[in-house]
């Protein structure tokens, strides 16, 4: 069975870029865009679900449909406050 994992983009607005909250061990981003973003889930995240949740032998042995991991972005917008 595929797993899921999950990648919230969080708004720091302190900071002014999206930081991420994520069960991929190892994924840690901060992007000013949300483009720039989801460009680093899809460059990062597969690679480390890899190298960070499958072993050898789940590799074996897992169908190759299942090896492909199900990555779930959710994003959460800046609030707009106007002056």
């Amino acid at each position: 069975m595929k797993d899921l994992y999950l990648v919230t983009a969080l708004w720091d607005a302190e900071a002014q870029v999206f930081y991420s909250d994520s069960n991929i061990e190892g994924l840690h981003i901060e992007a000013d865009t949300l483009d720039e973003f989801r460009r680093l889930v899809a460059e990062h995240a597969p690679a480390l679900i890899i190298a960070n949740h499958l072993t050898t032998s789940d590799i074996a042995r897992m169908p190759l449909g299942d090896l492909i991991p199900a990555i779930v972005l959710q994003t959460q917008e800046p609030a707009r406050h106007s002056i």
